[in-house]
């Protein structure tokens, strides 16, 4: 057969074009959010080739509702990495102060229960999770122990009390692996950490230890590796796949979803918080957070509508319904729980706002006479005082050698305004007792400090401490307040050069990675380094880690 030259040219296209179009299909779309350091997606770029995997970032600096938009482009992820430090909970979001995109977990089950974002997640075969604790399997200790505390009230033995609540917790599945389980349904692989994450630089390294030995092929193929597990076993990744409809949990997918779901009006929403409301309190306890946050909105003029009024009246009028409520949030020792129900019960309609902080205020009182507490309740108290509403709320009376006159206590009494407790909790930061040091970590956490000059005397007498875990907790408190300061920045590389401990000297380099990098000398700090490192154990750490940043251009 005889082609003539304008057919074999149009043969020779067709045959292009097609060949084109069989190695788009191959290529991947590894889509990634990044809300805190690019290390660990950088990683991935360097490692997998650009014929076969295509990168698209999700989050789009400045613009609140990157999302959402995200899900409008008919972008089709196969894989994806997000970066970023997790509460445990509720947000993925950044450690550096210049960074104002986060990740609500909350728009990502918007998105999965509304299925407004079927194209971006719809082929996922694998998620990669950089956060601490993001595949945890605990359930909330604050849930836990009040569902067994209202249970042993109502009769219950405690061992019972503890059964009931194994099968509770086995039934709703309340845990971060769990949560996001049912965000990423149906995905094959979903990697996490069980608990505290490597930070970015560390799991940047280990995921290019991870590619150098066993390559880029397991990526993107809907199939846990065991070797990727392998190279992160030291920092506890684990993996688990999506839910399904056959899950034990799809029911309470489905409960989660009448939240999130945006084909719900308010009005549906509500009166399925009314439906959860007459079940036992044990039942409709780990639902709480979500109710909350969901009628904090409420009174919102933009989302009235003419069937919420009645909705509302419906609910605050069921008197049976609130006593019940009221019973179970008051039934025990103040706890974050029980504020989100004298939340809600004031959101319900079922509390004025006075009523509310009269209640908060007795139970306040009463954690402070306490003579055990700790960092759970140090931050409940911060939190609760966020905006200062409670200041003064303080116990005067609490002299020094007292027997509730510990450091918890006055960090306490520092979260509620006290000048007095602030200054205690600050000299039990640089104290040899590593149990008050982690009291003044828990206060920072929530009251960094502002003052320059104060920062500078705390640093100074982090200094001064002994080699201890102490000091290493002490220096992770000085780390988080992103130190541009160059006095403090010149005394913690003279401490790196004495000390004669390396876990110092890895905390002192957690100090540096978080600071300012125009405050300190690149190439002396560089020199010091690797001049001064004491022996460490075998490993990748902090200290290669800052050494790779101050070397990168």
């Amino acid at each position: 057969m005889c082609w003539s030259p304008k057919l074999r040219c149009a043969l020779l296209a067709a045959a292009l074009s097609l060949s084109t179009a069989v190695i788009a299909a191959d290529k991947q779309t590894v889509c990634t959010i990044t809300v805190n350091s690019a290390d660990e997606k950088e990683a991935f770029r360097r490692h997998l080739p650009a014929s076969k995997y295509e990168f698209v970032e999700l989050v789009e600096r400045g613009r609140p509702d990157w999302l959402a938009s995200a899900c409008r482009a008919d972008i089709a992820c196969d894989v994806l990495i997000v970066s970023g430090h997790y509460d445990g909970g509720n947000e993925f979001f950044s450690d550096r102060l210049e960074t104002r995109e986060f990740l609500p977990v909350d728009e990502l089950e918007r998105a999965s229960c509304s299925n407004s974002c079927r194209g971006l997640f719809a082929q996922l075969k694998e998620v990669h999770l950089f956060g601490c604790n993001t595949l945890n399997s605990e359930p909330q200790s604050s849930t836990s122990a009040e569902i067994v505390r209202s249970l042993v009230r109502e009769g219950h033995s405690l061992k019972a009390a503890e059964r009931q609540l194994q099968l509770l917790n086995a039934g709703h599945g309340e845990s971060s692996r769990d949560r996001m389980r049912l965000v990423f349904k149906d995905v094959p692989v979903i990697y996490g950490f069980s608990s505290v994450a490597p930070l970015g630089p560390v799991a940047a390294s280990t995921l290019s230890g991870y590619f150098r030995a066993s390559g880029p092929g397991e990526i993107g193929k809907g199939r846990a590796s065991s070797r990727l597990l392998d190279h992160f076993s030291p920092y506890g990744m684990t993996a688990t796949r999506g839910m399904t409809d056959q899950d034990p949990h799809a029911a309470v997918r489905h409960d989660v979803c009448q939240f999130s779901d945006e084909r719900l009006s308010d009005a549906q929403k509500l009166e399925f918080v009314h439906q959860l409301l007459q079940r036992p309190m044990t039942q409709a306890r780990p639902y709480l957070d979500r109710m909350q946050r969901f009628t904090a909105g409420l009174n919102d003029p933009a989302r009235q509508t003419p069937e919420l009024a009645p909705a509302q009246a419906v609910v605050a009028g069921d008197a049976a319904a609130r006593e019940r409520f009221l019973a179970f949030a008051r039934g025990g020792d103040l706890s974050a729980g029980q504020v989100h129900m004298l939340t809600l019960a004031r959101d319900l309609g079922w509390l004025t706002e006075e009523e509310r902080w009269q209640e908060l205020a007795l139970m306040l009182g009463e954690m402070q006479a306490r003579a055990v507490v700790g960092v759970t309740e140090v931050d409940l108290a911060c939190t609760l005082n966020r905006n200062h509403e409670l200041d003064g709320a303080f116990d005067p009376h609490a002299v020094r050698g007292a027997r509730v006159d510990d450091v918890a206590h006055a960090a306490i009494r520092a979260c509620l305004g006290s000048a007095e407790g602030h200054e205690r909790t600050l000299q039990g930061l640089v104290s040899p007792n590593d149990g008050d040091v982690q009291m003044a970590r828990a206060y920072l956490r929530n009251r960094p400090v502002t003052d320059a000059e104060e920062l500078r005397r705390v640093a100074a007498g982090i200094a001064r401490m002994r080699p201890s875990d102490a000091q290493v907790h002490a220096l992770e408190a000085l780390g988080r307040h992103y130190v541009s300061d160059r006095n403090i920045l010149e005394l913690m590389i003279d401490l790196y050069s004495q000390t004669p401990s390396s876990s110092v000297q890895a905390a002192i380099a957690g100090v540096l990675i978080r600071a300012d990098q125009r405050s300190m000398a690149g190439p002396r700090l560089l020199g010091t380094l690797v001049a001064d490192r004491r022996p460490s154990p075998a490993g990748d750490s902090m200290v290669d880690a800052l050494i790779r940043r101050l070397k990168s251009p």
